[in-house]
C-alpha cells in the first residue's frame, strides 16, 4: 500500500509518515498543493492524506481536481487539517472525502482510521490498479498513464501490458500469450502479437525497454528500476 501525504508542515508530515511506515505502509510526502496533485496523478496512491491549507493550491481544490479525472477519482482521501470549524468539515465530507481529522491529532487514531479506510476501499471497490514505477494501469476503466500522462492503448494492448506487468521478470511464452489473451495459438498468427508489442513499445516512449524480448521464447516485463534479468 502506498500513501501520499500532502502537508505543508514538515514536522507533522514526518510524524504522519513515521507512524504509517511503522505499520508497513509505504509513504511519500509533498509540501505543496500543486505538487501534491502532480504526484497523485503520477503515483496513483492507495490513499491520500490531504491538508486543506496548502501553498500553491488548497486541499479542497486538489480534491476537486482528483475527482474530475477517471484516473484518480476513486483514490480514497482523508483530510487532516487545523480547520476544525463545522463548515470546513462538512465541505470536505460533502465533496466525498472518506474521512476528516483535525489537528492536533492522536497518531494511534490516525493509524486506525487509515487502516479502516484501506480495508473498506479494498473490500468494496472493484477498481484494480496495476502499477510499476511510472506506468499505471486501471483495469476497471482501461485507462493507462505513463509518468502521469494518459496513454491511448487499444484493449488488446492494455490486456497484454497488464498481463506482463503482473508477472515482472517472468518470460511469457509467445504462444501461451496468444492463446491466453487473444484466443489463438496458431503460429501463422504470431505476427499479430509482434505487432501489439511493437506498438506498445512505441506508446511507452522512453520506457519501451520495459518490455523485453527473450529470443526464441517470448516476452517479459522489466521494471524500470528493477532487475533486468528475466527468469522463466
Amino acid at each position: 500500500m502506498k500513501i501520499l501525504i500532502v502537508e505543508d508542515d514538515e514536522d507533522i508530515a514526518d510524524l504522519v509518515a513515521f507512524n504509517l511506515e511503522r505499520q508497513g505502509w509505504e509513504t511519500a510526502v509533498v509540501h505543496d498543493g500543486t505538487e501534491g496533485l502532480e504526484q497523485i496523478r503520477l503515483l496513483c496512491p492507495d490513499l491520500v492524506i490531504l491538508d486543506i491549507m496548502l501553498p500553491g493550491m488548497d486541499g479542497l481544490d486538489v480534491y476537486r481536481a482528483m475527482k474530475s479525472s477517471p484516473i484518480t477519482d476513486q483514490i480514497p482521501t482523508l483530510f487532516l487539517t487545523a480547520r476544525a470549524q463545522l463548515e470546513d468539515r462538512l465541505a470536505g465530507l460533502k465533496l466525498g472525502a472518506d474521512d476528516y481529522m483535525t489537528k492536533p491529532f492522536s497518531p494511534k487514531e490516525l493509524v486506525l482510521r487509515v487502516r479502516n479506510i484501506l480495508a473498506r476501499t479494498s473490500a468494496g471497490n472493484a477498481r484494480l490498479i496495476v502499477r510499476s514505477g511510472s506506468i499505471v494501469l486501471d483495469k476497471n476503466t482501461l485507462h493507462a498513464t505513463v509518468r502521469g500522462e494518459p496513454v491511448d492503448l487499444t484493449t488488446a494492448e492494455f490486456k497484454l501490458l497488464a498481463y506482463l506487468m503482473e508477472r515482472p521478470g517472468k518470460v511469457q511464452d509467445r504462444y501461451e500469450l496468444q492463446k491466453t489473451l487473444f484466443g489463438y495459438a496458431d503460429t501463422t498468427q504470431s505476427r499479430a502479437l509482434d505487432t501489439h508489442i511493437k506498438r506498445l513499445r512505441q506508446k511507452l516512449g522512453d520506457l519501451a525497454s520495459c518490455i523485453g524480448t527473450e529470443r526464441g521464447t517470448g516476452y517479459f516485463f522489466r521494471p524500470e528500476d528493477g532487475n533486468p534479468t528475466p527468469s522463466s
